[in-house]
C-alpha cells in the first residue's frame, strides 16, 4: 500500500509494515497486511475496524511490542525497526501505549507508586525516593487521582480509576507518541467520556501524538484528525476524519459509519443501514484479489482477479478499491 501524504511535517511515518504469525502446518495468519500512513505532530489518528482485523497488532508492531514481520517504523525521522534491543530502550522514552483491558496491564502485586514509579526507575529519571514520591504525586494528578492512591493495589480500584493509573504510567518517561489500544472499550458507558476527555486535555497540555485504537466511530470521530480504516489486516481508506465521515469511498466504510446509532428514534428507524453479509474471512486463508469482495454488495469478477491499488480520490483522501476506477 503506498500512500503518497506529504511527508515533510510528519511525526509517525509507517511503511508497508506487515506481522505474520506462524500457525503450524506451514499456514500463516497475516494480522498485519503491508500497511501504510503517517500522523503529524500533535494530530490523533484513528484506526478503526471490526474485531479480529487487525488494529491491535497494528498498535503493539509500530511500538515493536510485536517485531515486525517487513516494513518499518520512522519517528521524529528515526526508523526503530532496524534499531538494537538496547538502544530500542532508549528510545521507548519517546513512545508508550495505554492497553485496553485495564484489569491485566496493571501488577496485582505492586503498589501504585511502584506500578507508576518503575518506568522512572529504569530510564532513571529520579535521583531519589523523595523525588520519585513527589514525580508521581505529580502525574495521578493530572489524570483526577491524588497522594491518597499512591499505597493502594490495583483490586482496590474501579475500572476507571485503573485506566487512569494506565495512562499516568503511560505518561510517566513523557512521551510524544502513545498508541491508545481500545483505552475504553472495557469501560462503563458512564466513565468513557470521562476517559476520552483525560486524553483530550493531556493532548493539548503536553502537545501529545496518539494512534487511537477503535470500534466505536462516535468515540473516533470525536477525538481524531484523521482516520485510517481497517479490514483484514489491510487498511481500505484513509482520510480526514471530516473527509471521511462526509463522504465515506470504499463499501466497508459506508457499512461501518451506517451502523452508527442516531439518538433521535425516528431517524434511527429510518436510516438506510447497510447490512454485511457472511462473516470474516480467516486471515489464515484470506480471498484472493480484494479480501472484502466475499461480503462486499458490489463486488465484480475484477474484485476476484485483482488487489485494488489504493488511490488518492481527492487530496489526502486514500481509497482501495476498483470501484473508485
Amino acid at each position: 500500500m503506498n500512500l503518497k501524504v506529504a511527508n515533510d511535517d510528519a511525526f509517525i511515518q509507517v511503511n508497508n509494515l506487515s506481522k505474520f504469525f506462524s500457525v503450524g502446518n506451514g499456514r500463516v495468519l497475516k494480522a498485519v497486511n503491508d500497511i501504510s500512513f503517517t500522523i503529524k505532530k500533535g494530530e490523533t489518528l484513528g484506526l478503526v475496524g471490526e474485531s479480529g482485523c487487525g488494529k491491535s497488532t497494528a498498535g503493539r508492531t509500530i511500538t515493536r511490542l510485536y517485531e515486525p514481520s517487513t516494513g518499518s517504523v520512522m519517528i521524529d525521522g528515526v526508523n526503530i525497526t532496524s534499531l538494537s534491543r538496547r538502544r530500542l530502550k532508549d528510545y521507548r522514552r519517546k513512545m508508550q501505549m495505554i492497553f485496553q483491558d485495564p484489569y491485566a496491564s496493571l501488577n496485582p502485586r505492586l503498589t501504585v507508586e511502584d506500578i507508576v514509579g518503575e518506568a522512572l526507575d529504569i530510564h532513571k529519571l529520579v535521583s531519589n525516593k523523595l523525588e520519585r514520591r513527589r514525580k508521581v504525586v505529580e502525574l495521578l494528578e493530572l489524570v483526577g487521582l491524588n497522594e491518597e492512591h499512591l499505597t493502594r493495589h490495583p483490586h482496590e480500584f474501579s475500572g476507571g480509576q485503573r485506566q487512569r493509573i494506565g495512562i499516568t504510567r503511560a505518561l510517566a518517561v513523557q512521551p510524544e507518541f502513545i498508541v491508545c489500544d481500545e483505552p475504553i472499550s472495557a469501560l462503563d458507558v458512564s466513565i468513557q467520556a470521562q476517559i476520552v476527555n483525560i486524553l483530550i486535555d493531556l493532548q493539548k497540555k503536553f502537545g501529545l501524538t496518539y494512534l487511537f485504537v477503535a470500534h466505536d466511530l462516535s468515540i473516533v470521530k470525536y477525538m481524531s484528525d484523521r482516520v485510517a480504516v481497517m479490514y483484514l489486516g489491510k487498511i481500505v481508506e484513509y482520510a480526514k476524519s471530516e473527509d471521511l465521515y462526509s463522504n465515506p469511498q470504499h463499501p466497508y466504510t459506508k457499512a461501518l459509519l451506517s451502523s452508527i446509532p442516531i439518538p433521535d428514534p425516528e431517524l434511527e428507524e429510518n436510516k438506510n443501514r447497510i447490512v454485511l453479509t457472511g462473516d470474516l474471512p480467516s486471515p489464515i486463508n484470506t480471498p484472493s484479489g480484494c479480501a472484502f469482495r466475499t461480503r462486499c454488495p458490489y463486488a465484480m469478477e475484477k474484485c476476484k482477479l485483482e488487489v485494488p491499488v489504493t488511490k488518492e480520490v481527492k487530496q489526502e483522501h486514500f481509497v482501495a478499491c476498483h470501484l473508485t476506477d
